[in-house]
């Protein structure tokens, strides 16, 4: 069978991981974040502590990938630590809600983004089918599927074409970051007294409430982080991967921190934290476009959702080149179709795995919101991230012999704290938001009969997966 083959130098990586988290978390998340805190100051700290918690994430994940630098990132080394039901649970869930929601949620931001500027024909019903509108905003769901489908598309041409825009993209999103931070800091609209100033309309949760808004506000900042591991899935299609792979997650990882904090500080300076409460109430708006808006009128709106549409068009064509190594890792141990193992011949790309993930994406695009989506595969992201730190610890004590060209700086303690982090962000999210807990759950524990019914497969006579 044609395998994937090592094209990606460091660089490229750094890049890939700095383009698949910067997306459209951090221009949209800040409304439903406020509206949870009341604080100017705990939206910032809150955003901060995401980001350890991340970068935490990530250099577990640098370890592991430096012993296990396959295709496939989680779902390989779950194998090697949990069992293979584990993994393929995972492999399932990522097909099912974390990877193709992300895919999903990015590219319906890009739609709204591009509706900003141009706006789109007002399709679409209301009516609702098992609490599903899946009409509703039908113009920019469509919009949302056609691009998931021109990607795919572009992505099954070729990694290195794929990586060769995300490169492109990835220097005028930063550029287009670096100037908007800038023209805010010189603007004669800002106050500092916006940052220090808490709500006059919300109460500022204290104590174990304050605990508990952080957790749910979390959801919205952590969103803004996702992606932070998908670099690990392809793995064996980067150079040197043991030493490459983690270098890639931590300063991909610290230079997304430090943007994500900058931006917000500016959309705070711009704007009272009152303002971004009231526009909870009208998810079509996004804080970035009513910031830059403030900032510089028509030109500023344009210009920001300009800037959205360059990062939504880079994260989701980088999610889309990814993930679908998933679903390939799957194909090749036969846990999943078995066409979904396929290598282009001529492109050297998982080409039905992208197809499959491109079909599903779409379905979930007319399932859900925006903040539905990512709420969903935050909530089931971070049982697996903490698999992650656990498993960490896990191989230090079955397997301290093995190489590792990066071990966890801290360790035990960051791999002890995000494992428990992520167990209390699970438990959280069960309480305080069920709906996205049990669709998220749901989608998981469908995988459960697909397992047995692969393994009977593999066991009958004829001995052929599906």
């Amino acid at each position: 069978m044609k395998s994937l083959q090592p094209k990606i130098g460091l660089r490229s990586a750094i890049f890939l991981v700095v383009s698949v988290i910067i997306g459209s978390g951090v221009f949209k998340k800040m409304a439903p974040m406020a509206d949870q805190l009341g604080s100017p100051i705990w939206v910032i700290i809150c955003w901060i502590i995401a980001g350890l918690i991340s970068l935490a994430g990530a250099l577990c994940t640098a370890e592991m990938s430096s012993l296990f630098p396959n295709s496939g990132g989680e779902y390989f080394y779950f194998q090697k630590i949990y069992g293979k039901f584990f993994a393929f649970i995972y492999g399932w869930s990522s097909f099912t809600v974390i990877k193709t929601a992300a895919i999903s949620a990015l590219a319906y931001i890009f739609a709204q983004s591009f509706n900003s500027l141009i706006p789109l024909p007002q399709w679409g019903s209301d009516a609702s089918f098992l609490g599903i509108a899946l009409f509703q905003n039908l113009s920019i769901k469509l919009l949302a599927s056609f691009l998931i489908i021109l990607l795919t598309l572009l992505n099954y041409r070729g990694v290195e074409f794929a990586e060769k825009l995300s490169s492109i993209l990835t220097y005028l999103m930063l550029l287009g970051i670096i100037f908007f931070v800038l023209f805010g800091v010189f603007s004669t609209k800002g106050n500092v007294d916006n940052i220090t100033s808490n709500s006059l309309v919300k109460h500022v949760p204290s104590g174990m409430n304050l605990v508990k808004a952080l957790l749910v506000a979390s959801l919205g900042a952590f969103w803004g982080y996702e992606g932070w591991n998908n670099i690990a899935y392809i793995g064996e299609e980067i150079k040197n991967p043991k030493k490459n792979l983690p270098l890639a997650l931590g300063i991909g990882t610290l230079i997304v921190i430090f943007s994500y904090v900058l931006l917000n500080l500016i959309f705070i300076y711009i704007l009272p934290i009152d303002y971004f409460i009231g526009l909870n109430s009208t998810p079509n708006k996004i804080a970035a476009v009513e910031v830059a808006g403030q900032m510089g009128g028509i030109l500023g709106k344009t210009l920001i959702a300009v800037l959205i549409l360059v990062t939504t068009l880079n994260s989701t064509n980088s999610s889309i080149l990814m993930s679908a190594r998933i679903l390939y890792a799957m194909a090749r141990d036969k846990m999943f179709l078995n066409k979904a193992a396929s290598v282009h011949p001529t492109f050297n790309t998982p080409d039905i795995a992208l197809f499959i993930q491109a079909i599903w994406a779409i379905a979930l695009v007319f399932s859900g919101s925006f903040d539905q989506l990512t709420d969903m595969l935050i909530f089931a992201a971070f049982l697996f991230y903490g698999c992650t730190a656990l498993g960490v610890i896990i191989m230090r004590i079955k397997e301290p012999q093995m190489e590792r060209s990066y071990k966890v700086i801290g360790y035990p303690f960051v791999p002890t704290l995000f494992f428990l982090f992520c167990i209390a962000l699970f438990i959280s999210t069960i309480l305080n938001q069920p709906g996205e807990a049990i669709w998220g759950i749901s989608l998981m524990a469908s995988g459960v009969p697909v397992y047995y019914f692969l393994n009977i497969k593999m066991e009958s006579p004829s001995g052929d997966s599906i």
